[in-house]
């Protein structure tokens, strides 16, 4: 479905056909080149991938901007029926930032082309835009959507500014860098190799990864999907692909020749991102903490690239917060046409009190966090 849009030569389409979707990657690609607040997980290889892995028939909602046939803007959604009609995000909830794509050449022009776009497409449901990070291009669509809209507060994510590792440790309180230089000192004591693994080695690294993952938080509380035959897919199909594209990074560190901990790190123009990693509990036993093994990896990789920005991604795990990061809260952005607002506020007030009861049960029941723990243990075996 193709019409002119009426901002002169861009046209807006809407994609429905997933064939038509995996055929975009080159364009598509280019494009989040051309976006300069693009994140990995915009990328065709991250978002086709997914769509693999967990889309479902006849839901597809992708809508394209060109302008003499080129893209230059597009929102990579779908159509979900509960709790109520929604256009959410290609990604899921294992992504951790959402935005729409639009060149910045012709920011201008493209916004109101994919404003309108959108407004079209959801003439049938609520627009839930997830983990939009401060500063996407989103938010600029927000700022012009003709309809009903809201902001709500996302997930929370760390983020360190790219410093040499020295200078990241002198961040630290002065006893906090002491141990962290201790820490480092066993780490190259160990002898720890590094290998960046190929495109060809993804597949094999992928399986080793989850194995460690698996096994390092044995006991205490895997996230279930991370085990799931569907997500060792999207994971080893999208990590091949952007290792190939230079969109991600699988990094294995071996010790006299045994894999003991693998990384796969996604990255855009300014931001490194660790997503997933895996480690040998045995580590411990050494004395060699993980944690600062892998930062230092990347936060030296970050530099050597350019980038601004290594993130923790989503999540304030005590172990961050060492560190001294920023901490950046992503927003949550519901967008309806006129006639749909009551849907909307209803949609709203579905979601803050779902937020407000989570919120009560954690303060009542400190030990929550415990037994959620030991149910996804149970739900694993």
């Amino acid at each position: 479905m193709s019409r002119a849009a009426a901002t002169g030569p861009l046209t807006v389409s809407l994609c429905r056909d997933p064939r038509q979707f995996a055929a975009l990657e080159q364009p598509w690609n280019r494009l989040v080149r051309a976006c300069p607040t693009a994140t990995p997980f915009q990328s065709h290889a991250w978002l086709h991938s997914w769509w693999l892995s967990y889309g479902r028939d006849g839901r597809l909602r992708t809508v394209l901007v060109r302008r003499d046939g080129e893209l230059v803007g597009a929102a990579a959604l779908m159509l979900v029926h509960r709790p109520l009609p929604l256009l959410v995000p290609l990604g899921g909830g294992i992504t951790d930032y959402f935005d729409v794509l639009v060149d910045a050449e012709h920011a201008d022009a493209v916004l109101p082309a994919l404003a309108q776009g959108l407004h079209q497409a959801a003439r049938r449901a609520v627009v839930d835009l997830r983990e939009v990070r401060p500063g996407a291009a989103a938010e600029s669509l927000y700022r012009m959507w003709p309809g009903a809209r809201s902001k709500l507060t996302d997930s929370a994510c760390m983020e360190l500014p790219v410093l040499p590792f020295d200078e990241l440790v002198k961040r630290m309180p002065t006893g906090g860098a002491q141990r962290i230089r201790a820490k480092l000192r066993k780490v190259d004591a160990a002898g720890i190799e590094e290998h960046e693994v190929t495109e060809q080695e993804v597949p094999r690294a992928v399986r080793s990864l989850l194995r460690l993952h698996e096994k390092q938080w044995r006991g205490r509380g895997v996230t279930p999907e991370h085990l799931r035959p569907r997500f060792a897919e999207h994971l080893t199909r999208a990590t091949r692909r952007m290792v190939r594209s230079g969109h991600g990074r699988l990094t294995e560190f071996r010790l006299d020749g045994k894999v003991v901990a693998a990384n796969v790190t996604l990255l855009s123009s300014g931001l490194s991102g660790g997503y997933l990693y895996g480690a040998d509990p045995e580590l411990r036993a050494k004395k060699v903490d993980v944690a600062t093994l892998l930062l230092r990896h990347e936060a030296r990789r970050a530099l050597a690239d350019g980038r601004e920005v290594v993130s923790f991604l989503r999540g304030t795990e005590p172990y961050k917060n060492h560190w001294r990061p920023e901490v950046v809260v992503n927003q949550r952005l519901l967008l309806a046409t006129a006639p749909l607002a009551p849907l909307l506020r209803l949609h709203e007030s579905q979601v803050t009190g779902r937020e407000r009861a989570v919120g009560a049960l954690r303060e009542a029941l400190p030990a929550a966090r415990d037994w959620r723990a030991r149910l996804n243990d149970f739900r694993v075996r």
